[in-house]
């Protein structure tokens, strides 16, 4: 995990989170974190599952045509 720094920039100017911002806006800086953390986390989320959702649909077209080709196989004979 990535530590995180007590300096932020913001508009080309850095601000020491404890000895330059008052509470409130602390507050903020805890809160912007939490929402790029729990963003992180939903992504990381959707992409497995995406990747599952994407392994069951081949699974089922899979499926499918091998059920069509046993079925096309049985009409043959």
């Amino acid at each position: 995990m990535t530590e995180q720094t007590n300096v932020i920039n913001i508009d080309g100017k850095e601000f020491d989170i404890e000895k330059d911002l008052n509470k409130d806006q602390q507050y903020f800086i805890n809160q912007i974190r939490s929402c790029q953390s729990k963003s992180a986390n939903l992504r990381f989320e959707l992409d497995q599952i995406t990747m599952s959702q994407d392994a069951f649909t081949n699974k089922l077209i899979t499926s499918i045509k091998t059920d069509e080709e046993a079925s096309l196989a049985s009409e043959v004979s």
